[in-house]
């Protein structure tokens, strides 16, 4: 939750699947390079959409034209049914933006930041409460330029929080941030998402994005090859992952049980099959009548992980194009 104080907060309006973000046909030049070509999608209330592509791939020059930071070369762009280019004072009020680095004088501290930016915005939200949120409590006193990496994406995420914004674009949340830190910060996004707001996530951490997306947007150079949920993208790609002993007969394997394996290092294989009880004993009873230990065992849809480098390795060639 957003901590409010004790005046009476602008409540922020719950309109919960509604569209928030739209992108249509948008292209981003820059001289004679074009960044993103022909991009579209949404982003809704009550979602977190996690931005995905390899470097390079268009996503970063997309956000900040949603953000009002970059001015497209041609399509549609509507944040809160606002232009973010020319409404960007009206849509600032209502949205916050968390960069990955920058923005922030070296010499600010923590808790007079997170009460500066809050006053501006004016809409209620508890300074000291949002320090506390974000487990900036014992650094409250602390420059930006003493934080760690991971304490510094804490407070960025603090100052995007002030807005009690209706959408908000979150870059690398997580980068830097221990285990502890991760937590907290996936709880705030998630309750960000249950009070209406339309998170927009832009991450490499395909791990992170796995356990807080609702909806994926996959781009590779400059369009978006994939946009759907996580189900949607992983269909009819469910597999079996085990870990055993390195080097195993693959081709006896495959002889006894017709389970074809396909090494992933360190142990680890990979057989693309439904995980049907009978598929999985098969391949446990061959590994006890060879003597092999079973270190692991995974059985199901494929990884986000694995989702990403399907597309990005073979979407490359076709622009635009969805699983």
């Amino acid at each position: 939750m957003i901590p409010s104080s004790g005046a009476s907060p602008a409540d922020r309006p719950n309109h919960t699947g509604s569209v928030a973000v739209e992108v249509e046909g948008l292209t981003v030049r820059y001289g004679e390079l074009v960044a993103v070509r022909g991009v579209s999608f949404r982003a809704l209330h009550g979602r977190v959409t996690a931005v995905l592509g390899p470097n390079g791939a268009g996503k970063t020059s997309t956000i900040e034209v949603c953000e009002g930071y970059r001015r497209p070369s041609d399509g549609r762009v509507r944040v809160l049914g606002l232009d973010p280019t020319t409404d960007q004072t009206r849509l600032s009020e209502r949205m916050g933006v968390m960069l990955q680095e920058g923005g922030i004088s070296p010499s600010a501290r923590v808790r007079d930041t997170v009460r500066h930016y809050c006053a501006l915005y004016g809409r209620g939200v508890d300074g000291d409460e949002l320090v506390r949120a974000v487990g900036l409590e014992e650094r409250a006193g602390a420059t930006w330029r003493r934080l760690s990496g991971g304490e510094r994406q804490r407070l960025s995420l603090a100052l995007a929080l002030a807005a009690r914004p209706e959408v908000a674009f979150l870059d690398e949340p997580t980068s830097g941030v221990d285990v502890h830190g991760r937590d907290t910060i996936r709880t705030i996004v998630r309750d960000l998402a249950a009070q209406g707001c339309a998170v927009v996530l832009a991450t490499h951490e395909l791990d992170e994005a796995e356990r807080l997306a609702d909806h994926v947007v996959i781009f590779d150079r400059g369009a978006v090859i994939a946009d759907g949920t996580l189900d949607e993208l992983r269909r009819g790609h469910d597999e079996i992952r085990f870990r055993s002993t390195p080097e195993i007969d693959r081709d006896a394997l495959a002889a006894a049980t017709g389970l074809h394996a396909s090494p992933l290092g360190g142990g680890e294989y990979r057989i693309a099959s439904v995980p049907d009880p009978q598929v999985v004993a098969r391949l446990t009873g061959w590994l006890a009548e060879q003597g092999h230990p079973l270190l692991d065992l995974r059985a199901g849809a494929e990884r986000l992980e694995d989702v990403f480098r399907r597309l990005t390795s073979a979407g490359g060639d076709t622009p635009g194009a969805t699983p």
